[in-house]
């Protein structure tokens, strides 16, 4: 977490790592209210993030801490709304790691629920 702190402290003191996995790690959001959007639920933008920076953490922590790997197409699939007063966790899964690309998705759920609230595909580009 030094590294987003370095890299990208706009997001670093709402993220934290819960698990790290071979295949991936699952990444924590300390939902706050500029997090919320009208209505009393987790914002779309709010939750892309969550997905977007969860699959680069797993990526990093497969190759190690490169900056410039970027995103090259994400999808998001909003499935139901997520629990306002709870966390959100996202549990990033890489399928694939090549030289120049990396694949995976990103399932969101609120904390303490079984329940998907997003399911994202991503592919993030290797310098």
């Amino acid at each position: 977490m030094e590294f987003l702190h370095r890299e990208f402290p706009q997001v670093a003191d709402h993220l934290s790592v819960e698990t790290l996995r071979d295949d991936g790690l699952v990444v924590r959001l300390r939902v706050q209210d500029i997090h919320l959007r009208p209505g009393g639920t987790v914002s779309g933008p709010s939750l892309f993030m969550v997905a977007d920076a969860g699959m680069y953490l797993a990526l990093l922590a497969q190759i190690g801490p490169v900056a410039l790997a970027v995103t090259t197409n994400a999808s998001i699939d909003f499935m139901r709304k997520p629990l306002a007063d709870k966390d959100i966790l996202g549990d990033a899964t890489l399928f694939k790691v090549g030289k120049r690309l990396a694949i995976g998705q990103v399932l969101l759920r609120s904390d303490g629920s079984d329940d998907i609230v997003t399911r994202s595909s991503l592919t993030y580009a290797i310098p």
